[in-house]
């Protein structure tokens, strides 16, 4: 009699713990759930569409290799042509892009780019994610310029610019280039010579003024974020990309990379937009 109410007392204790190690099993730690929370798009049951945004001195298919890696993956991507004439009206022309697409959106920024996205996507609902790759990630009234000393840092870049006019820009603004002398040194010291060469001859100006043109409200205030830094950035001051990082409160990686991490490290950039997704 004895052993048959020990038999059925332990039992009932292995059913309980068993009952609780399958519900300790499905719960979710505090990390699991801010991972969840992260992964927006839960399973992938629709994915999102991936706009990437160019900055100054370059066009949009420095994106390419990044583009093929998300196009495997089964990602819609575009690469804007982002217009280089001045922050509010390349937000704007990209508002109205974003416009045309439906569902959720993860917009990608590189250098000028960030700031373009950064104004973009304020009150855009389908915006999900900014990533910024070496970029600008402004507050309201900063200027590019002023970003450039945050950190304690110093850029070179404006030192090394040639200046075109173009119709319309008067006296108070041109078009300006990295002096092709200084190009890869300052904007792309880790990809091959003969690239370099010829992203120096086909870069696309930006009107000077954007540099000092005040920014927005920021989007990131409001819109997760994820930032890449790149240590051997000689366009972006290193410090100012950790600062801007730490303001946006952004999940930040850093990489041994020049200002075009996208085009000499495009598997680092994919994999940093894929955790922005949240998913594959």
């Amino acid at each position: 009699m004895n052993a048959q109410r020990f038999t059925q007392q332990n039992v009932c204790r292995l059913g309980l713990l068993y009952a609780l190690w399958a519900l300790m099993a499905v719960s979710v730690t505090p990390s699991q759930a801010v991972a969840s929370e992260d992964a927006w798009n839960t399973g992938c049951r629709r994915k999102p569409t991936i706009v990437l945004v160019h900055g100054a001195f370059a066009d949009a298919s420095g994106w390419a290799d990044v583009i093929k890696r998300l196009q495997r993956q089964g990602y819609t991507a575009y690469a804007f042509a982002n217009p280089l004439r001045s922050i509010s009206g390349d937000a704007e022309y990209l508002r109205y892009f974003l416009g045309t697409l439906t569902g959720p959106i993860v917009l990608v920024g590189h250098s000028y780019g960030g700031a373009i996205i950064t104004n973009a996507a304020t009150g855009n609902a389908n915006v999900k994610a900014l990533v910024y790759i070496a970029a600008y990630a402004l507050d309201e009234g900063e200027t590019i310029s002023e970003a450039n000393t945050l950190g304690g840092g110093h850029s070179e870049l404006s030192e090394h610019l040639i200046l075109r006019p173009f119709p319309g820009g008067g006296t108070t603004d041109a078009d300006a280039y990295v002096d092709p002398a200084f190009f890869q040194e300052l904007f792309a010291a880790d990809i091959r010579d003969k690239d370099a060469a010829v992203a120096a001859a086909s870069q696309r100006p930006a009107a000077a003024s954007v540099f000092d043109e005040p920014s927005g409200p920021p989007a990131w205030k409001a819109i997760p974020s994820w930032y890449m830094v790149a240590r051997d950035d000689n366009a972006i001051p290193p410090e100012a990309e950790r600062f801007m990082a730490r303001r946006a409160r952004a999940r930040t990686v850093e990489i041994r990379s020049s200002h075009v991490a996208m085009i000499s490290h495009p598997e680092a950039v994919t994999e940093l937009i894929f955790k922005a997704v949240g998913c594959r």
